[in-house]
């Protein structure tokens, strides 16, 4: 599948796209790799990482607010994978503006791109958070999965397809809890602050993140939404799992925050079907008969939802000690 084929991710030097890169050069036999982004040294220390797959790696310098520059970047280029985003919240709140063009105009940026340049597939990456969205950042993710998936719409008889894949925060990624309360174990602290004890999360890996992108990539036909069946936990027990029999203070949950992760509403039951270690949601719209999605799998009963607090699948605590020795904290 990604065999000789010229690969393009958007913010590229992120977490997700040192995983993705590594993952394909040693599982795949690209003709190319292409990072994309804004941060020159961040692209020297993952050069500097890779330099023996240097003569399949290309990077570029650029934003996704810049469609010039886009349009040059995708030359000769097959799949996409969209990875850059603003991504904190505080951030965000702080920066609304800043976030709509990185996040919305970004994203129809790059859509343009790919319809005019003759890319075949484009996989964006989604989050939780555009689900129900309480705060900024979810709200521009939101429009961004609806630009994606409205984009089949407008790629006529070209041969290319537009899909996204959803899921929460990276266990030990940069502001997510499980560094958070590392640093503190680190200072010595016998107390984690815990914002609300009814508080849970679905745990995923880098590399389950990277696999469900590269399924996408397989099986897109155009407008699904793919999420992984993964297991919960309580933040409680992630916890006593870091630092066992420590006092666990409730000092309040944060602005933007939720209790739970919500990958699969109850109003998207309706187009939602489960298969063996996924979920797909479906588009709504049929853009075309020769290209519309047919689902294989099992659909969900009508009220169905997937949140991080109804999940059938739970870790214990000594599963998360065991899973915590695999998180590689990002520096």
């Amino acid at each position: 599948m990604l065999n000789n084929k010229t690969i393009l991710i958007t913010g590229g030097t992120g977490s997700f796209g040192k995983c993705f890169t590594k993952y394909v050069l040693t599982h795949y036999n690209p003709k190319k790799i292409i990072i994309y982004s804004r941060d020159e040294f961040k692209q020297f220390l993952m050069a500097n990482d890779l330099k023996e797959y240097a003569s399949k790696l290309r990077f570029f310098i650029g934003d996704v607010r810049d469609k010039e520059r886009l349009e040059r970047a995708f030359e000769g280029v097959d799949y996409v994978i969209h990875a850059a985003a603003m991504k904190q919240v505080p951030a965000c709140e702080y920066n609304p503006n800043e976030a709509i063009k990185t996040n919305i105009h970004g994203a129809q940026n790059v859509i343009d791109a790919a319809l005019d340049k003759g890319v075949s597939k484009v996989v964006a990456l989604s989050t939780d958070k555009a689900v129900n969205p309480v705060n900024l950042y979810g709200g521009t993710k939101l429009v961004s999965d609806k630009l994606f998936i409205a984009a089949n719409a407008y790629a006529g008889n070209k041969d290319v397809s537009f899909s996204i894949v959803r899921y929460g925060n990276v266990a030990g990624s940069r502001g997510s809890v499980i560094p958070f309360f590392q640093n503190l174990i680190n200072r010595g602290e016998e107390k984690l602050p815990i914002t609300d004890y009814r508080m849970t999360r679905f745990w995923i890996s880098l590399t389950q993140g990277v696999e469900l992108v590269i399924k996408a990539l397989e099986e897109a036909k155009g407008g699904e939404t793919f999420i992984s069946k993964i297991p919960s936990f309580k933040i409680t027990d992630l916890a006593q799992a870091m630092l066992p029999g420590c006092e666990m203070p409730e000092v309040g949950i944060r602005e933007g925050e939720k209790l739970h992760e919500i990958m699969v509403t109850v109003e998207d039951s309706m187009t939602t079907y489960e298969y063996d270690k996924h979920f797909i949601v479906y588009p709504q719209m049929v853009w075309s008969e020769t290209k519309r999605p047919i689902p294989t799998g099992k659909k969900v009963e009508d009220g169905f939802s997937y949140s991080s607090d109804n999940n059938t699948e739970w870790l214990t605590i000594d599963e998360m000690k065991e899973l915590l020795k695999e998180v590689d904290l990002e520096k």
